[in-house]
């Protein structure tokens, strides 16, 4: 006599929502996308790393401010966008240059220009993220983060 063995379908493991493999490129993604949808700010989740990128982007004058916001157990920063007096954004182009499957370094003499100065890097040196004017005044180089113009 055969006895029928019933199959126990094994759960199918996902990955919890709100996990992203590269959380700079969608902080960046976001902030690209408000800012031609015109925006007047827009909010990512927050980490000390994007709280830096924040701070050298209202530094070097291309957004009004951030501000953090905390919920319970998580933080969310809200970016301010800046306009210029004819009603055009200051930011037109966001790049991110280092990613997770190719870091991007560069040396204190390799520090790029972007758009011939018009535009920055954001570098992860050892002293801290700064822009790369900022990195080309130190001396220090450092992972090459994103380009903004």
């Amino acid at each position: 006599m055969a006895t029928a063995v019933a199959k126990v379908a094994k759960p199918v493991k996902r990955a919890p929502i709100g996990v992203i493999s590269d959380p700079i490129a969608d902080m960046l993604t976001r902030v690209r996308n408000a800012n031609s949808a015109r925006h007047p700010e827009v909010k990512v989740p927050a980490s000390k790393l994007k709280l830096e990128i924040a701070r050298v982007l209202k530094d070097e004058g291309y957004i009004a401010g951030f501000e953090v916001e905390t919920d319970g157990a998580s933080q969310t920063m809200r970016i301010i966008f800046k306009s210029r007096p004819d009603r055009e954004r200051v930011i037109s182009g966001v790049k991110r240059i280092s990613r997770p499957g190719l870091r991007v370094y560069a040396r204190k003499t390799e520090i790029p220009r972007v758009l011939g100065g018009l535009g920055i890097a954001i570098l992860s040196t050892a002293e801290g993220v700064m822009s790369g004017r900022q990195a080309l005044r130190k001396g220090v180089g450092g992972e090459v983060l994103a380009y903004i113009w």
